[in-house]
């Protein structure tokens, strides 16, 4: 009986082939991919560290010439080591899944093992475009969270001991000077960039937060006497999720996803809350990319996303294992600014 081969035995459908091909599926959650703050960097091991050096900058006073000079002051240094997290996500191939069965808007064509492959790469990628998405946004707010929405990976502001930043604007108070709100915001960012660049500040705001700044009654009045306002990024998909006020360019994000268990949607931000951060920066923000644990990937530079296939028992399917090992983080997590629609003081 002659031998039947494996339609995955092929060099199409190696490690590196699908780890190329993942990488290339365009990315279906990809808002804060997409404007570019996070500067990419695959490192060769599975934890990091973070050096935290607190320079002193002092204002020189004079002195009578021939007089010694003043004793510089020498930074505080703190190193801490944050292990990159391991998504994993498994899924099988069979053969019922493409013998016999038609391709999606053919009369004749029928499935082929590679078809059904890429469809299963696809889904797959889609859920791990979404974590890496939930992870950024935790990124900015400087507490990055597991996909369960209460596992802490890192908290920047304890592991350095930092007081977060948080800005109160009192919208339901028709008082409110939420230009002098912004002001504030803008402010803490520049005293904290430290050496740093930037070309604006942007907010990420909840859409309870963003109705409520759009009808405060001083923004009202503001938005009569500038109409362009309501023209902010008229190159993007959704203008009218931007508004820019005070220096600062306010973008709603209705983000979310099913979280585990119980599937129940999670909102990326929290209802009334916004988190602020600058933009066009040189390192104030990174993903590192551990790589995948696989014999051949060992002590070689991390990757977006891996790919793997491996043939059942019997040949009675394929295996298809895919991975990624994201770890976002702000290197200077003073310059993320939380914000709350609601009336407080800072602790």
């Amino acid at each position: 009986m002659p031998e039947i081969l494996s339609p995955f035995e092929s060099d199409a459908f190696n490690m590196i082939a699908l780890t190329r091909n993942i990488n290339k599926i365009p990315n279906m959650y990809s808002r804060i991919t997409e404007m570019g703050l996070f500067a990419e960097e695959g490192v060769s091991v599975r934890s990091v560290m973070l050096e935290w050096y607190d320079g002193l900058l002092n204002i020189l006073t004079s002195q009578p010439v021939g007089a010694p000079g003043a004793l510089n002051q020498s930074g505080k240094r703190k190193v801490e080591s944050v292990v990159i997290p391991h998504f994993p996500l498994d899924d099988v191939v069979k053969p019922e899944e493409y013998s016999g069965i038609r391709e999606f808007g053919s009369a004749s064509t029928m499935q082929t093992a590679a078809s059904v492959m890429a469809r299963k790469l696809m889904g797959m990628k889609a859920k791990h475009d979404i974590t890496k998405e939930w992870l950024l946004m935790g990124a900015l707010k400087g507490i990055v969270l597991d996909g369960d929405a209460s596992t802490v990976l890192v908290n920047l502001f304890s592991k350095f001991n930092i007081g977060q930043k948080t800005v109160f604007f009192d919208l339901s108070n028709a008082a409110t000077n939420v230009e002098a709100k912004c002001d504030e915001v803008k402010r803490h960012i520049r005293k904290n960039l430290k050496g740093e660049m930037m070309n604006g500040v942007h907010a990420m705001v909840s859409p309870a937060f963003m109705g409520s700044l759009k009808s405060h009654a001083n923004v009202i009045a503001w938005r009569k006497e500038h109409p362009e306002s309501v023209m902010a990024l008229m190159d993007q998909r959704d203008a009218s999720r931007f508004f820019a006020f005070g220096g600062i360019l306010f973008e709603e994000d209705e983000a979310e996803a099913p979280i585990p268990p119980g599937g129940e949607n999670q909102s990326f931000i929290v209802s009334g809350e916004g988190h602020a951060f600058p933009t066009g920066t040189m390192d104030t923000f990174k993903i590192y990319y551990a790589p995948a644990d696989f014999i051949e990937t060992a002590n070689t530079n991390g990757l977006p996303y891996y790919a793997k296939q491996e043939p059942r028992k019997f040949n009675r399917g394929t295996d298809v294992h895919t991975q990624s090992n994201p770890l976002p983080v702000c290197r200077r997590p003073e310059v993320l600014v939380k914000l709350s629609s609601s009336a407080g003081t800072a602790p």
